[in-house]
């Protein structure tokens, strides 16, 4: 058993959670994620990791409430347990294993979308602990969205937000303020977007065209979490590759963005069908729109 050893609602529908869990802290790297199940009858959840603490054993992880299984995560609280917890798994950013002097020549933009902000953290982190530059983006639909910003000021060396609606930092959409930023003559040698397909999508487009390197993480297509399922696969420089064992980051540029998303739209339309079973059931009604297995 995985005791959470804090939960703090980040935004509506976001909560994080702190887990022990000694074993993944002391070997988890920038990039990497774990497999979560609730409890015996849960999913296997595959989570991008949002921080871990060697010393501490702590991982921390960001659920944002979508369907069953998440709902199941986090309706669980502080001093409750999760029955496995497993990784770290995944290769962990390209970064990770370049020399120092070479790196720290180097600087970075990261791009974080939504709940997509949380897994930026620790690469971020860890740069700023060898001694690299990075700076950081974070859009989301409005103010009351912004998850992480606090940590990201302390960890980046400039933080910029981006919101729809304007009710926070730019007005717009977090491509634009990436223009904005090179035209005022910023410049930087790499960057990473996490976030939703459709705003990786755009920052890839919009990148190619400074020819900036770019890369990204395709967590959200994640299923097993094993690339046994095969529901992870993926196109990138025409080659069939799988998110959980081959990535989940991949060149940006190369990423068949067009398929990966009617993927992932496919697999989101079973799990708003299960969601619907589960609130059947929980009426006490029979659920008579299939996969009711």
């Amino acid at each position: 058993m995985y005791p959470i050893l804090e939960k703090r609602c980040l935004a509506e529908g976001i909560w994080l959670m702190k887990i022990l869990a000694p074993r993944v802290a002391r070997a988890a790297l920038p990039g990497q994620f774990v497999i979560v199940r609730a409890d015996e009858q849960g999913e296997r959840i595959p989570l991008t990791i949002a921080d871990f603490d060697a010393a501490a054993g702590s991982v921390t992880i960001v659920t944002q409430t979508i369907g069953v299984s998440t709902r199941k995560i986090c309706s669980l609280e502080a001093g409750d347990a999760l029955i496995d917890f497993a990784g770290p798994l995944g290769r962990p950013s390209e970064f990770v294993e370049l020399p120092l002097e070479e790196l720290r020549k180097r600087r970075y933009l990261f791009i974080g979308g939504g709940v997509g902000t949380a897994p930026v953290y620790p690469q971020v982190k860890w740069l700023r602990e060898h001694g690299v530059r990075a700076d950081v983006i974070i859009g989301a639909k409005n103010k009351e969205m912004l998850i992480y910003t606090d940590e990201m000021r302390a960890a980046a060396e400039h933080l910029y937000i981006a919101t729809d609606d304007g009710s926070e930092g730019f007005k717009g959409l977090v491509t634009q303020l990436f223009e904005k930023l090179t035209a005022e003559g910023e410049h930087y040698d790499e960057c990473v977007a996490i976030g939703p397909m459709i705003m990786m999508k755009f920052v890839a487009l919009t990148t190619k065209k400074y020819g900036l390197k770019t890369t990204v993480s395709l967590n959200a297509l994640m299923v097993d979490g094993t690339g046994m399922c095969g529901a992870c696969r993926v196109s990138v420089g025409g080659r069939t590759r799988f998110t959980c064992v081959d990535g989940p980051e991949f060149d940006a540029h190369q990423v068949d963005f067009d398929e990966a998303m009617r993927r992932q739209g496919m697999y989101r339309t079973q799990e708003q069908r299960a969601a619907a079973i589960a609130a059947e059931r929980a009426a006490g009604h029979t659920c008579k729109i299939g996969l009711d297995k």
